[in-house]
């Protein structure tokens, strides 16, 4: 097979791009490096069946060459982190919604290439009053306009939207795969992301942040667990025109999480509570709970996560520490 990548030189995106590799496939990645890194695809250049293009998923005529070229493409490429997205509000969305609707309509032109579309957890919104797992078909329940993070889940929301559309009107055979907080070794905790950002304050032995009170639990999955569902998926015939979650079911609350890894590492940090409106802007909303419903793509394709919260942190810590 040959496959592109969009984003392929981020924290998921490399570790696919990894995985194809192994498998002896052809991988071509795109990526303009607003949230990945030369870094993490250093070691694949010198492979024969790698190419990697340092540009923006909005080159058009550069897409419309690289998806002509190709059988089949997963679309990682977007704005991604809470950080980011408040941080460059204008741009996130130019690139989650302009971004999505080249690489659908060229695929959907150039030969009806199967596409992959990762979408996100932040899909749901905020949390139900009877508190459970998210499951595919849930009611969506967003803030007002006036808070920035939640533009974020409307652009993937219209990247899925326009993602069926193609499949129900056009016949492209399309994927969409909801992440619940990948992680594992290579991701930055520059944008936002928790378990990078925690493990490298106790490594220094820096004040631990946690946002909030602490109490609000999210689940964890590992990127090769991630990375194994998203091909599978890609290939299995009955997932062309669904929505899969992919995570890992078992929940920890932050402040869990934080007491975890401080122990893990022998860290002499202290764990200090930081309000949202001081980590990120006036008006901040998060979500309580953040918890997968697996129950569809375990039908399909089996998926269990095999990698647990202990493991991974110890790769993670191992990998920083390294």
């Amino acid at each position: 097979m040959k496959n592109l990548i969009t984003g392929g030189a981020g924290f998921v995106g490399s570790n696919l791009a990894e995985e194809l590799l192994r498998r002896n496939e052809e991988v071509v990645v795109i990526d303009n490096l607003s949230t990945g890194s030369v870094e993490n695809i250093a070691h694949l250049k010198r492979q024969k069946n790698f190419r990697c293009y340092i540009d923006t998923i909005m080159n058009e005529k550069l897409i419309k060459r690289l998806i002509r070229d190709v059988d089949c493409v997963y679309h990682l490429a977007a704005a991604v982190g809470v950080k980011y997205v408040i941080n460059n509000p204008l741009e996130a969305i130019e690139t989650n919604v302009r971004g999505t609707e080249i690489v659908l309509e060229l695929s959907n032109r150039l030969g009806k290439k199967k596409v992959l579309l990762t979408s996100t957890s932040e899909i749901y919104g905020k949390d139900r009053l009877n508190h459970r797992a998210f499951k595919e078909d849930d009611d969506r329940v967003l803030g007002p306009t006036t808070i920035t993070r939640w533009s974020y889940s409307c652009t993937k929301a219209l990247d899925e939207f326009l993602a069926l559309a193609y499949w129900r009107e056009k016949k492209l055979p399309i994927v969409i795969a909801r992440l619940f907080n990948t992680c594992g070794p290579r991701q930055t905790g520059a944008y936002g992301m928790v378990i990078p950002r925690l493990v490298k304050q106790a490594l220094m032995n820096q004040r631990m942040t946690v946002y909030g009170d602490g109490r609000q639990t999210r689940c964890f999955t590992y990127v090769s667990d991630v990375v194994s569902c998203l091909i599978k998926l890609m290939h299995h015939p009955k997932a062309v025109g669904e929505v899969f979650n992919i995570g890992n079911p078992k929940p920890i609350t932050i402040l869990e999480l934080a007491q975890k890894i401080k122990k893990k590492i022998g860290s002499r940090s202290s764990i200090i509570f930081v309000p949202y409106e001081k980590a990120y802007n006036k008006g901040f909303e998060d979500m309580r709970h953040r918890e997968s419903d697996i129950t569809k793509i375990r039908r399909l394709i089996n998926f269990e996560p095999k990698v647990d919260i202990d493991e991974m942190l110890d790769r993670i810590i191992e990998y920083f520490e390294r």
